[in-house]
């Protein structure tokens, strides 16, 4: 798959090169704070990117995980994925995620990176309806929906279990018809 170009972002398929920084992600206590995982170690980030490149080369691909890199620069700050439906649950709908390593908070790299992988999602993939689940507490992740013109539709409790405990989720929605309706320009 080639990149997908954002205002201050490229998404790109994850590389076996890219273990550290993706370790520095997935195993930053506060950005996983956030995630429904606990902190990764090197073994178990390892074993994540090897997954998420037997993903990547399928062709009947599951999902698409994808890092986030800079304009200006190719390493890895930080990852958003985009899961399609299955016939089961709706081929019509997609679950969206991110994350952004703790150092590059505040850049408008989760924004940009959402924008980006919603309009891949209704654009390539032709899905109808994108989803976002979300803590409660996670408040710059909620922002980051709301501008990405993301509508919310209820409370989930006791939704994942991470970090040693039960945590509800925020539930938020777009639908096509509304992509670009109520967009802030700014990432």
């Amino acid at each position: 798959m080639e990149p997908l170009s954002g205002a201050r972002i490229l998404l790109r398929e994850f590389r076996a090169n890219d273990l550290d920084d993706y370790l520095a992600i997935s195993g930053d206590d506060r950005v996983t704070d956030w995630m429904a995982f606990n902190s990764y170690d090197r073994a178990k980030a390892t074993e994540m990117l090897e997954g998420i490149l037997e993903r990547s080369a399928r062709t009947d691909r599951p999902d698409y995980m994808l890092a986030i890199a800079r304009q200006d620069d190719d390493r890895v700050v930080g990852f958003a994925r985009i899961a399609p439906g299955t016939p089961a649950s709706g081929p019509w709908s997609a679950k969206l995620g991110y994350a952004v390593h703790a150092d590059h908070w505040g850049n408008g790299y989760a924004t940009d990176a959402a924008k980006v992988m919603v309009g891949f999602a209704f654009g390539t993939l032709g899905v109808h309806r994108v989803t976002a689940a979300i803590g409660p507490e996670n408040a710059a992740s909620i922002a980051v929906v709301k501008r990405v013109g993301f509508s919310y539709e209820g409370h989930l409790r006791d939704h994942v279990f991470t970090n040693g405990a039960w945590r509800d989720s925020l539930l938020y929605s777009i639908l096509e018809n509304e992509w670009g309706v109520s967009l802030d320009s700014t990432p």
